[in-house]
């Protein structure tokens, strides 16, 4: 019977142990509609703080992709020393989420298909002036063309999600 079971796992895909593994976190859990407030609060925090630091014009992230302006690099940067010393606060005291349950960071591979997505992400981000975090600061800011961007990133993870199975991972 166990081995059954071993074996049944090893034959399901990546995408599909995964899901396996979140099944106990796809439960919806009983939230009042005044509990969603506070995301949509930090929400609203996070889409001020894109517009005041510029980090949302097309013009700044043209400036980075022509190495005319330490502005965004500065901004990346700092971002990305402030999600190290956030992990590892959270490794080294050990800290839960807000609903006591235990933070768990497991360690990844690098595969090539990162490589890739990541060259596609550039060019898309150099083309548009947009990445996912800023599209709907952008498009509140009044920007309405970046619905078409948003529509398009939303094709693209549709379509990545078709042919997942097909690339390098």
């Amino acid at each position: 019977m166990q081995t059954k079971l071993i074996k049944q796992t090893l034959a399901n895909t990546d995408f599909e142990v995964r899901s396996l593994d979140n099944l106990e976190a796809a439960q919806p859990k009983k939230e009042s509609i005044f509990s969603y407030l506070k995301y949509l609060l930090m929400g609203l925090f996070f889409g001020v703080i894109l517009v005041k630091s510029e980090v949302i014009s097309w013009y700044r992230i043209q400036e980075m992709f022509r190495l005319q302006s330490f502005h965004m690099f500065g901004v990346i940067g700092s971002a990305v020393v402030t999600g190290i010393m956030s992990i590892w606060l959270i490794k080294k005291f050990k800290i839960k989420t807000i609903s006591g349950q235990q933070i768990e960071l497991p360690a990844k591979e690098f595969q090539k298909g990162q490589i890739y997505g990541g060259l596609i992400f550039g060019f898309g981000w150099a083309i548009t002036g947009a990445c996912p975090g800023p599209l709907f600061a952008q498009i509140g800011s009044g920007f309405g063309v970046i619905i078409v961007t948003l529509l398009s990133a939303v094709a693209g993870t549709w379509m990545y999600g078709l042919i997942r199975e097909k690339l390098p991972h």
